[in-house]
């Protein structure tokens, strides 16, 4: 969301409560579409980690439906008498470290687009693009790409008759070169008359497919909340089917990493559980088991390596399984079990975050029948897993999306300490200091900043850092509560928003610091969510009502006033 202009810029400044607004829109906004249903899911990361080596794939791949517990929640109503836009599909990691990046974009309900220029349809957030006047139909799917003619070179011959690629998009300001997806997950927008018509994520990090990350394949959207995960798959055509639309996607194996945990110093090895949401029985041996951090892979061996239908396989990391010992680090890591058949991997995985930390992490079912990845708050093994683990830092207010006619609404983030002990949000690892930071808003905290037993933080864009006092005063904000900054925006559609605690970190060969982080809370907020309308662009907040797990899901929120720091 574009804050707006009359704290950023002082000639839209008149008087406290008499703000002139100002737009970086000159055409009225669309009137939003009745918000769809959603489901909240996994937070990007737990520690910034890139990975080190990439999976290796087999050349057969299975096309399935997804199944019930890994799909996205449906996609409820959208009012078709107004035109939504959406993202089919998404190459963000070309194979053969080849440069292309693109975007797929479509109508996705509703009439079409006379003139797209005049429409002022344009892409926004991980990349911009403003397009050119000429009309959009529905049912046709156009490209935007930072390089046309490599687009076309790669795609000659494969492309149907009328293909639309539009490009580049623009430079980034910071380098002055055209700008670049950014391989460990972003958010595109795409904006139909200054809306935010659909925010969709990518990321190279669990749940994500590995096989969207320079592997060969896109990212393809199979319905449900664009933000989500599990509404992506990877192409099951190799580099993607561009200007097509309803591509099939590389389908999922029945059986999920569930609960992993990493080994105890002098305590075990640790272990991983495996659950099997199918309906008959899978035989596992064989299947290849990967550490992202570790660069290392293992094949499944033992004696038992059958995981029954709806039930669980606890596997612990010792050689008779694991061959030479499987020892998983508790700073963190992206693991990933391969399905392997006829000695070839097919392409079907599934993959979990082990979060900084001794606790176990695994997947817990949402609101929606959907699933969150974590730190778990119990260990588990071998049955249904206990809520995630969260706090004493937990974000307790989201204002997302400012009314559009009110200049004196903005966005923001509320935190609370629900612990008993004030929480300084720097942490002094080995001797070394390093910030808290929130994931999603581009955050990092510095020296002196602190959250009291049982107090608040209120966090607004940066562009309003010379205006602290107006933004105490516009909401009565107590000068007991503290007020920061943060770099980045709120999507008006949904995203995820993690608050991260640094929890170790590794020194590397050019001297920087590869830190870890563990979660203390995070939520993917939605527009979707059933019943939330009036915290979409009508002056509401999410507000928090539930701090006993992570914020995921609409059962935990609810919609009121705004009352930051309160």
């Amino acid at each position: 969301m574009n804050t707006k202009k009359w704290l950023a810029v002082g000639t839209c400044v008149s008087a406290l409560g008499l703000f002139s607004a100002c737009s970086d829109d000159e055409t009225s906004p669309v009137i939003p579409p009745v918000p769809e249903s959603s489901s909240a899911i996994v937070p990007n990361s737990s520690a910034d980690i890139v990975p080190t080596s990439s999976a290796i794939v087999g050349s057969s791949s299975s096309v399935v439906t997804p199944p019930p517990v890994l799909s996205s929640s449906s996609e409820g109503v959208i009012d078709s008498s107004y035109t939504n836009m959406g993202v089919s599909e998404i190459m963000y990691n070309a194979p053969g470290k080849s440069d292309l990046e693109w975007v797929e974009v479509y109508i996705k309900k509703g009439p079409d687009i006379s003139d797209m220029q005049l429409s002022n349809l344009r892409l926004d957030g991980a990349v911009s693009f403003s397009f050119p006047t000429g009309s959009l139909k529905k049912d046709e799917y156009i490209i935007v790409t930072n390089n046309v003619d490599l687009f076309n070179q790669t795609y000659a011959g494969k492309l149907p008759a009328g293909c639309r690629v539009f490009g580049p998009w623009e430079k980034d300001p910071k380098t002055n070169a055209v700008a670049k997806l950014v391989n460990e997950g972003d958010v595109v927008e795409v904006k139909l008359k200054g809306e935010g018509d659909v925010s969709a994520a990518f990321s190279n990090l669990p749940p994500w497919p590995s096989l969207a990350d320079g592997n060969g394949r896109t990212l393809v959207y199979r319905g449900g909340n664009e933000a989500d995960p599990t509404s992506w798959g990877a192409s099951a055509i190799e580099n993607g089917n561009p200007c097509v639309g309803g591509d099939q996607v590389v389908g999922d194996a029945t059986v999920r990493l569930n609960e992993i945990k990493p080994y105890s110093l002098g305590e075990s090895d640790g272990w991983i559980e495996l659950y099997n949401y199918g309906s008959a029985p899978v035989d596992i041996k064989g299947w290849e088991l990967e550490s992202k951090l570790k660069g290392k892979k293992w094949t499944i061996g033992g004696a038992n390596t059958v995981v029954p239908a709806n039930g669980y396989l606890l596997l612990e990391a010792t050689a008779d399984v694991f061959g030479d010992g499987l020892y998983l680090s508790d700073n963190g890591d992206e693991i990933y079990l391969y399905e392997v058949a006829a000695g070839a991997r097919t392409g079907k995985e599934t993959s979990l975050m082990i979060f900084a930390g001794k606790q176990s992490s695994g997947i817990v079912e949402v609101t929606g029948g959907t699933i969150a990845q974590g730190a778990m708050s119990t260990e588990t093994p071998g049955a249904a897993n206990a809520i995630l683990k969260a706090g004493p830092i937990f974000i307790s207010e989201i204002h997302y999306h400012e009314k559009e006619d009110d200049p004196n609404d903005l966005e923001f983030l509320e935190l609370v300490n629900m612990g008993t002990t004030d929480v300084t949000l720097v942490e002094n690892v080995n001797n070394t200091p390093q910030g808290w930071k929130i994931e999603g808003v581009n955050m990092t905290f510095a020296a002196g900043d602190a959250i009291p037993a049982g107090g608040k933080m209120v966090l607004f864009n940066d562009s309003l850092k010379e205006k602290t006092a107006l933004l105490r005063a516009r909401y009565t904000i107590p000068e007991t509560v503290p007020v920061r900054f943060y770099a980045g925006k709120l999507s008006n559609r949904g995203e995820t928003v993690a608050v991260k605690k640094p929890y170790s970190f590794v020194s590397k060969d050019d001297g920087t610091k590869q830190w870890y982080y563990e979660i203390s809370d995070a939520t993917l907020y939605s527009d979707r969510w059933p019943g939330m309308t009036d915290a979409d662009g009508k002056g509401k907040s999410l507000n928090r009502k539930d701090f006993t797990t992570m914020g995921y899901g609409s059962a935990v929120w609810s919609v009121l006033a705004p009352t930051p720091g309160k």
